[in-house]
């Protein structure tokens, strides 16, 4: 029983980092009361650092509201047969490095599932950011302004996960929709970061907004290189027919044979 303790002992101190000769010096006081008192101080207070970490996440993503996977009608999204409600629960897209596109009119929910991922990956210690992508190209044409690119782009490079809302409901300014394009193209390439793109545009229509068809052709490409793709009807089932879905299966048909 007293080495059984001074383990939970010695692994609260390490957490908090305090030295371990606590634990024997609790020990040696030979007053189970005390050290009963003493451990579940130090473990009332790792919970109460870890609930703090998870608050300072939360607030750093900067989420438009909170929301939860309890609220959430799965109904409402059409998933690809290789993943469930409970993989994007589980996080099982950031191990495979795949990204999340979201497509789908407005108010069919996108932003709801994304916010529930994004709350679910802070609560496990995962750096979150999330944007309106109107506000995220403003704010990267105001740093390259100020001379703050770098620091900005180091900022956004502390979140695995990348969450840009409502692209395509508005044309976005032209300096900053190239730094967009210029850091999602550096984004894609490192193995630790995964984007979630919620939107209501076709594929096909992406290049109105980014005013250049190339750039808007080598965007998709990026993000669909390896992603999933959730499309949510909300009572439009064409959405199932549209050229974003053809597309996306087109291409995860042909990574599949280049796999085999």
């Amino acid at each position: 029983m007293k080495d059984d303790r001074r383990d939970q002992l010695v692994k609260c101190c390490k957490r908090l980092r305090i030295g371990a000769s606590l634990a024997d010096r609790a020990l040696a006081c030979n007053d189970n009361e005390k050290i009963q008192f003493l451990l579940t101080l130090l473990s009332d207070e790792i919970a109460f650092r870890k609930e703090k970490r998870i608050n300072q996440m939360i607030a750093q993503a900067h989420f438009p509201r909170i929301e939860s996977f309890e609220h959430f009608e799965s109904s409402e999204v059409e998933l690809p047969k290789n993943l469930t409600i409970s993989d994007l629960h589980d996080l099982k897209f950031i191990d495979e490095r795949k990204n999340l596109i979201m497509y789908g009119a407005t108010g069919t929910g996108k932003t709801m599932l994304s916010i529930c991922i994004g709350l679910t990956a802070c609560r496990q210690g995962i750096p979150v950011q999330f944007f309106r992508t109107a506000a995220l190209v403003n704010k990267l044409s105001e740093a390259r302004e100020k001379k703050k690119l770098d620091a900005f782009l180091e900022k956004l490079n502390e979140a695995v996960i990348l969450i840009i809302d409502e692209f395509g409901y508005v044309p976005y300014d032209r300096t900053g929709t190239q730094l967009l394009f210029e850091y999602l193209s550096q984004r894609h390439e490192d193995p630790t970061k995964v984007i979630i793109v919620t939107t209501n545009l076709e594929f096909s229509a992406w290049a109105n907004v980014v005013y250049d068809a190339d750039m808007a052709s080598a965007l998709i490409g990026r993000l669909v290189h390896r992603c999933y793709l959730l499309l949510f009807p909300g009572g439009n089932y064409r959405l199932r027919e549209s050229s974003i879905n053809e597309l996306y299966q087109s291409m995860t048909a042909k990574s599949g044979k280049e796999a085999g």
